[in-house]
């Protein structure tokens, strides 16, 4: 095998560590991006709404048609949070998890009536 070969050899395999080790970093700040404290405050409170909307079906308190109609409000709510968070680097700001919290406690308003 000629110099030159080797040589272009052993750039391909610095390159392929190089790009798995960015991939792993990017996997690593994308789990991070996920867990932001903000946005886990605002997921965790669609997931207990959701229980709360659940229990209130299944006692009898709420109709499955505003149960669904519920859960689609949330759903649009957790579509905005990840709208929000792809705009600022996987994350939102205290000014947009306010507001999601005010459509949140809107929704939640609205369970068990």
């Amino acid at each position: 095998m000629s110099k030159s070969v080797r040589t272009l050899l052993s750039i391909a395999a610095v390159s392929a560590a190089l790009t798995g080790f960015c991939a792993s970093a990017l996997a690593d700040e994308t789990q991070w991006q996920k867990d932001h404290p903000r946005r886990t405050e605002v997921n965790s409170r669609l997931a207990n709404q959701n229980a709360r909307i659940h229990n209130e079906v299944k006692s009898g308190e709420i109709s499955k048609g505003q149960a669904q109609q519920l859960r689609a409000e949330d759903h649009r709510i957790r579509q905005e949070e990840r709208t929000m968070a792809s705009t600022n680097g996987g994350h939102i700001t205290k000014t947009e998890k306010r507001a999601l919290n005010q459509q949140e406690n809107q929704v939640s308003k609205q369970i068990g009536k």
